[in-house]
């Protein structure tokens, strides 16, 4: 293994999101500005908000990368140069582009202060496309998600330029991610931060001769899946990774949940350390695993990563899996009298059983005492919105960014 262990990116969509990757554990987080960055529905910062993540993020040892990643236009210019100076402002850490233009303009604006990250929709998918953005003065590639480890494996030894590679997270049918299916089918363009998501809609396939009858081209019967594709997940593979010479594990993911970016921080923090600790002996365990299950997903593959007799492919999934947990809330403080308050996400009702998900170990479960209103009031329940305190049954067992959550009956 290098010299320097590899770090953990997580998304931040927002400024909560953002506490929430520093707290379970990621060593640098990324995110976009209300402008020109490829996930316009997640929140994202305003130039005032990027500054004030960056200091927070600084000060808790986390580094920030702020996206700039759309295909520009002719009347954007100015408005481009004018981010990357406020980005440059920020101190940000790095931006990351796939733009050729906005590179250039990156590099004028950014000088040496500001790194500059290639991103994904560059679509680098060689020796020779990285050693180009490598002369361009590009600090570091996010490999194509088309490539295999063995050809990331020999970017990462032949070209003096870091290698990002995702780990985790929705996986895009399209050609790393340029597409223009939601473009055509619901007027939002995904390669300028709209895309509806078009390709896990469900479809069916119409003969010209039969129109009006809908023929599923798979086994389930609701529909077909040949535009879905699986999520990534490669928690079983993380030795070979940190092998392949890889810089930075990325985590998809700027538009999910409080929940899920949780539940993911957590765990690949936890493996990636565990690998280091014992690279022979490293081996998945049951509790990440289950972690892995508690969120939202569409089946797991490993993408295109490994050769055809390792891999789960990404495409032709069944119908999406759905978690068996519910969200119920972060952790905002701890009071005085034990009781911790909550930011109410979902019904939670006086007798509860909860499970408490810190940043180290396994979930802890304990159970709702007391539910007390913002005007002191004993609740049999708290509702969506509200904010609230709980008192619970073992008091210690959580601190302030932990996220509460129940297993659905």
């Amino acid at each position: 293994m290098g010299n320097r262990k590899i770090e953990l990116l997580a998304p931040a969509g927002n400024f909560e999101k953002l506490e929430a990757a520093v707290h379970f554990g990621a060593d640098a987080v990324y995110l976009g500005g209300r402008q020109f960055s490829l996930r316009n529905h997640s929140g994202n910062f305003t130039d005032a908000e990027i500054a004030d993540a960056v200091a927070y993020a600084h000060a808790q040892g986390v580094r920030v990368y702020v996206a700039c990643n759309v295909f520009a236009r002719n009347n954007e210019r100015d408005s481009i140069y004018t981010h990357l100076e406020e980005i440059a402002k920020a101190g940000a850490d790095a931006v990351i582009v796939a733009d050729p233009g906005i590179f250039m303009a990156a590099k004028a604006v950014l000088g040496s202060d500001v790194a500059i990250h290639v991103s994904t929709q560059a679509n680098t998918t060689s020796l020779l496309s990285a050693t180009f953005w490598a002369a361009q003065g590009a600090r570091r590639i996010n490999a194509a998600r088309e490539l295999s480890l063995s050809e990331i494996k020999a970017i990462a030894a032949s070209v003096p330029i870091e290698v990002e590679a995702f780990v985790h997270g929705a996986m895009c049918v399209a050609y790393s991610g340029r597409c223009l299916l939601s473009h055509y089918l619901a007027g939002r363009d995904g390669n300028r931060g709209l895309c509806a998501h078009a390709c896990r809609w469900r479809y069916f396939l119409v003969e010209e001769h039969r129109p009006g009858e809908y023929l599923p081209v798979s086994e389930d019967e609701r529909g077909t899946y040949f535009f879905n594709a699986r999520d990534l997940c490669m928690i079983d593979h993380i030795p070979a990774m940190i092998e392949a010479g890889i810089a930075s594990l990325k985590i998809e993911g700027r538009m999910k949940g409080l929940n899920y970016l949780a539940a993911t921080v957590k765990t690949y923090r936890s493996a990636i350390d565990a690998c280091y600790e014992n690279p022979a002996g490293y081996r998945v365990r049951k509790d990440w695993r289950r972690e892995m299950e508690s969120v939202n997903y569409r089946g797991y593959s490993t993408g295109f990563y490994m050769s055809d007799a390792e891999s789960v492919r990404p495409v032709y999934t069944p119908a999406a899996e759905k978690s068996d947990h519910r969200f119920l809330g972060k952790i905002c403080s701890r009071m005085e009298n034990g009781g911790i308050t909550v930011d109410i996400k979902n019904r939670v009702m006086r007798g509860d059983a909860v499970e408490i998900i810190g940043p180290k170990g396994p979930p802890r479960k304990n159970r709702v005492l007391r539910v007390i209103t913002d005007t002191d009031v004993d609740a049999a329940a708290a509702q969506p919105n509200m904010k609230v305190s709980l008192v619970l049954e073992q008091p210690d067992a959580c601190m302030p960014g932990d996220i509460l959550r129940q297993t659905k009956r």
